[in-house]
């Protein structure tokens, strides 16, 4: 099975990077599962949904900025 044949759809991305941005905002920078700055939750998702591989640091911490809204926690 390739990559695009996995992707998520617009709806359950919107979704889940919301939640992130939520906890983000609520616990600065951090949820249950540890702190934003060192999670990779939201390259998984950018991957699922785009297809997309972003492995490199400034990459990640402006892909992050870009869903939080901020890099106050980053």
């Amino acid at each position: 099975m390739s990559l695009e044949e996995v992707n998520m759809t617009e709806e359950a991305f919107q979704k889940e990077t919301a939640m992130c941005r939520e906890l983000y905002q609520k616990n600065k920078g951090g949820c249950a599962w540890g702190k934003c700055k060192t999670c990779g939750v939201i390259p998984l998702l950018y991957k699922l949904h785009k297809g997309v591989f972003v492995e490199k640091e400034e990459e990640i911490k402006a892909l992050k900025k870009e869903v939080f809204g901020d890099d106050k926690y980053l």
